[in-house]
């Protein structure tokens, strides 16, 4: 019988997520060619890996009531109690080891990106030890006989014994949603499935935010735990500049308490030596209170400690209500840590600044998260949250489904490139100048004079910019519903700041620069008005403008050749 580590194993036992990642251990063990005793004996003095018919297993020491672990991964293991359990244990891990072909499902509310699709699937063919071939990644529409968009994407580039297709739906969240959802299974995901990946990606680490990269995240991952409490889960980092030599003290400590909690951290160099997982209680709160204090006139997240209670001082209340983000996510972080290493009594928020009017909507995402860890507040009295409500649902409404989907079609169908993105609801991408170097968009002229009240100082910025190499030309696109096209239209007029500082700095060979709005939604089959240049209706249908630029115009013309549609 296979059991689940969760509470039993991870909270002694969470180097074992180390051992077997560093693939400590090369030999192969053919189960016909086993020394009983001697194995016995190996596994009592020592942890070590062997091969079982390909699949990686840890034989483990005993530490619980003289028992031997056959450890699959760092999540599930065989209890064995003598040889012929050893033996049954081994017979099953090499059944185990079949896997079925079938789909692989990502779905996302972000822009999928081709670096991190290709980070997705060698993580899983690295995780159930099959081979795979990639080659040139692409991500390409899907298109019904009729010439629309079936609402779904194909990734092209990838061939393995194990995954029929890959497959990317954009999804919205109802809550606190993580960047990507991975199944490996034939149909569809329907709500009742379980995920066997839940990935939260960032681009960013301490060289931009102390919290931005950790804590803002976290809450994401202990939130998930309402739904899919036993999925692997993982921060994913897409750097594209340049990480700091030394880490700080906050990244530090966010880093440790993801690892306490089980959570595989890949694409960023970690000093195993520093970035490991807390073994106790006192280590986690020494840590946190020995950090640097919060400027003068901020509530610096403290913890004490008494024999009943734990209390962990952090401000909640922002902006009229419960929504201080990055408190939300350290402290979420923080008592899910603290209950993870074990402590089961009251674990409580002090100098939260809400008033029992701010804790009345029980779908609060950190109401949510106090419900399932016992969180209390402060002379206030949580809400129990009992409806079921579902994580995720099918995005069939965003007005991101037609910039997103120009994204694509015109890097994958054209010469043309993306060097700008902010898909509404996705992840604020860099500007790429034109010798590729990633900088980060100001937000304001002037922060200062904004500060004192001059709106005029915000750089207002695209949804998504195209350049066209062919044509030395720049496409501004500003993303809306039809619904709301008129105000789309309206937005056309804030592009100057970004075009001066930002299109005519970096890109002053390109002698066209264009601006217009890229509609989703309605059943509409024509575009009215001459500033909309594209419309993806919901039906899938795909509309060009009378002034549409050029490589719209060649994308659309590629995509229906490549699926043969005429």
């Amino acid at each position: 019988m296979i059991f689940n580590i969760r509470e039993e194993v991870a909270r002694r036992h969470s180097f074992l997520k180390n051992i077997l990642e560093n693939g400590i251990g090369d030999e192969k063990l053919e189960i016909n060619y086993i020394d009983y005793s001697i194995l016995l004996k190996q596994i009592k003095e020592r942890y070590f890996i062997k091969f079982v018919n390909g699949k990686k297993v840890l034989f483990a020491t005993t530490f619980h009531n003289d028992k031997i672990f056959l450890f699959l991964d760092y999540n599930s293991f065989f209890i064995c109690e003598n040889i012929n359990d050893i033996y049954n244990s081994i017979k099953e891990i090499k059944g185990n080891n079949k896997m079925e072909k079938k789909n692989l499902w990502i779905l996302t509310e972000e822009r999928p990106k081709k670096s991190v699709i290709c980070k997705i699937i060698e993580k899983f063919v690295k995780d159930y030890s099959i081979a795979c071939f990639i080659d040139n990644i692409r991500i390409l529409p899907i298109l019904n006989p009729d010439k629309t968009f079936s609402f779904t994407y194909e990734v092209s580039g990838m061939k393995s014994e194990y995954i029929d297709k890959i497959y990317i739906k954009t999804v919205s969240g109802y809550s606190s949603f993580v960047d990507f959802l991975i199944f490996h299974q034939t149909d569809e995901p329907k709500q009742s499935d379980i995920p066997i990946y839940a990935i939260e990606e960032t681009k960013t680490d301490d060289s931009e935010s102390r919290n931005t990269g950790i804590f803002q995240r976290a809450s994401k991952f202990v939130y998930i735990d309402n739904y899919y409490p036993n999925v692997k889960k993982i921060m994913l980092y897409s750097l594209q500049i340049k990480q700091k030599d030394e880490p700080t003290e906050t990244n530090i400590f966010g880093t440790r308490c993801l690892l306490t909690l089980g959570i595989e951290i890949i694409g960023k160099e970690l000093d195993i030596k520093v970035m490991k997982p807390f073994y106790s209680i006192e280590e986690l709160i020494d840590c946190k209170n020995s950090m640097r204090m919060p400027p003068k006139g901020n509530i610096p997240i403290k913890i004490y400690t008494y024999e009943d209670n734990i209390q962990v001082s952090g401000r909640l209340f922002k902006s009229g209500g419960l929504s201080h983000d990055p408190n939300i996510g350290s402290l979420s972080l923080i008592c899910a840590t603290l209950r993870k290493l074990g402590w089961n009594k009251k674990l409580e928020i002090t100098e939260h600044g809400l008033e029992q009017k701010h804790v009345t909507n029980a779908t609060n995402k950190f109401i949510r998260i106090a419900n399932r860890f016992n969180i209390v507040l402060k002379d206030l009295s949580i809400p129990c949250f009992l409806e079921d409500t579902n994580y995720w649902k099918y995005d069939f409404n965003g007005e991101k489904l037609g910039t997103i989907f120009i994204h694509l079609i015109v890097e994958n169908f054209t010469k043309g490139f993306s060097i700008y993105e902010n898909h509404a609801g996705c992840e604020r991408g860099y500007f790429y100048t034109s010798t590729g170097e990633p900088i980060v968009v100001g937000k304001y002229l002037d922060k200062e004079k904004y500060k004192s009240g001059d709106k005029s100082q915000i750089i207002h910025i695209p949804d998504l910019v195209i350049a066209d190499f062919e044509r030395l030309t720049i496409v501004n696109i500003e993303g809306k519903k039809e619904a709301n096209v008129l105000q789309g239209i309206k937005e056309l007029d804030n592009f100057d700041a970004f075009e001066k500082f930002y299109i005519k700095e970096y890109y002053s060979e390109y002698k066209t620069i264009l601006r217009t709005v890229v509609l989703y939604g309605s059943d509409k089959e024509k575009i009215e008005q001459i500033e909309v240049s594209f419309m993806l209706n919901n039906k899938g249908k795909m509309i060009l403008g009378i002034k549409a630029p050029e490589i719209f115009k060649i994308a659309i013309k590629n995509l229906f050749d490549y699926w043969r549609v005429t």
